[in-house]
């Protein structure tokens, strides 16, 4: 573990030194060194839903890159697939089910759907409340992934034409990324090429898993094959675990946020490697959220044991894992509003490559942008967090 030939440097931060903001082998090396004094690592505690808080104007755009939104016609939707029952939405009728059909307060619920669905002046009251300049608008979780394939593919077009209309109303205010349906995937690349070609989308949200299936498999190749050629990124979403991942996490209450979310994309993007997808298209953008999933955090482990175990399993790969993170994998702060977790992902990926995100409505507190705006990042760096990393990825203009 401690030769040179397995050291962290090589393997998961050779291609750092060149890349902006990331580390150099001299200071990586450093930055492994224990000190003799530990300073404790402050982590948040919760924040205080009913104490008034006014955000600060700042020499920046905040710029919300992982805000969630829905359809009427899709929330019904979701209410028939609860009624129906499917067995292999375990995860989906444990948590989203619940969310939008029943198991929350009334007032609750209501109010959850009611922010999803507004695109007009309650959405932008709130984004005034905690000083957002622009939200990038994701369809929620599950998107149209629990629908079968030609109601998906006609809910996800129906989405793109809805979202492309608030944006149209509020251009300052909005961006989107575009839904499609990987339940077919030649429909899906059409629609990749419709929704950012001419109406103008600066992304596309994928929510994970579609089915219990990935977009490792080579059927779904034709989607990222699209999105590479369009130059924006693809969000993948959480949502709860697939269905032979997803029994355990149900049985403990873990299926979504406390812990299924993060396994979940982390599994995926994990699966999108190791099938080869990045050699075959290594322009591919791909966003996710909340600091990176713990992927950041898993970067040595995972070279480490690639070593030894890829030619068991995978296809022989051109690089190693965090080579792929370096250049093909950008993370937002969604959920996270916790400075020492980020510096870590930016020392790892780059300044570049770590963006600022809400996850509204599902957590929204004007605490939360505060915390954001005092994280011990230069002016510059901040500037790059909250405002032009993203506008740079995506070609979205505050």
């Amino acid at each position: 573990m401690g030769t040179d030939r397995r050291s962290f440097m090589k393997y998961s931060l050779a291609a750092a030194a060149a890349a902006p903001g990331a580390l150099t082998a001299r200071q990586a090396n450093s930055a492994v060194t224990l000190e003799p004094e530990v300073k404790p690592v402050e982590i948040p505690g919760p924040l205080d839903p009913d104490h008034p808080h006014k955000v600060a104007k700042a020499p920046y755009k905040r710029i919300a890159t992982e805000e969630a939104w829905v359809t009427p016609e899709i929330v019904k939707g979701y209410a028939k697939v609860v009624e129906s029952k499917p067995a292999d939405e375990l995860g989906f009728l444990s948590s989203w089910g619940r969310v939008f059909t029943h198991g929350l307060e009334g007032a609750q619920r209501s109010l959850l759907v009611k922010r999803l669905s507004d695109m007009d002046a309650g959405r932008l009251k709130d984004m005034d409340s905690c000083g957002i300049d622009m939200q990038v608008l994701l369809l929620t979780s599950p998107g149209v992934q629990v629908f079968d394939k030609d109601t998906a593919v006609a809910f996800a077009a129906d989405s793109n034409d809805q979202l492309k209309e608030a944006i149209t109303r509020h251009p300052k205010r909005f961006a989107g990324f575009a839904a499609v349906a990987p339940q077919d995937p030649a429909a899906a690349a059409k629609e990749v090429e419709r929704s950012i070609g001419k109406l103008g989308f600066n992304g596309v949200v994928i929510n994970s898993h579609t089915k219990n299936e990935y977009l490792g498999d080579k059927k779904f190749w034709p989607i990222l094959e699209a999105i590479e050629a369009s130059g924006k990124p693809l969000y993948i979403h959480p949502r709860t675990p697939s269905q032979d991942m997803a029994k355990p996490f149900v049985e403990r209450g873990m299926q979504s946020a406390f812990m299924g979310f993060g396994v979940e994309v982390a599994f995926h993007i994990m699966d999108i490697v190791v099938k080869g997808a990045l050699d075959q298209f290594p322009n591919l953008k791909l966003m996710i959220g909340h600091a990176g999933e713990g992927l950041p955090y898993w970067m040595y482990r995972l070279d480490y044991t690639h070593e030894y175990m890829g030619a068991r399993w995978w296809p022989k790969l051109k690089m190693n894992p965090s080579d792929y993170m370096q250049r093909n994998l950008w993370i937002t702060s969604s959920g996270v509003p916790w400075g020492p977790a980020l510096k870590f992902s930016q020392d790892l990926l780059g300044v570049d490559r770590v963006i600022y995100a809400m996850d509204y409505p599902y957590e929204f507190r004007a605490e939360e942008v505060t915390m954001s705006d005092n994280f011990d990042m230069t002016p510059a760096v901040k500037k790059k967090f909250f405002q032009t990393n993203i506008e740079d990825l995506t070609g979205i203009r505050a």
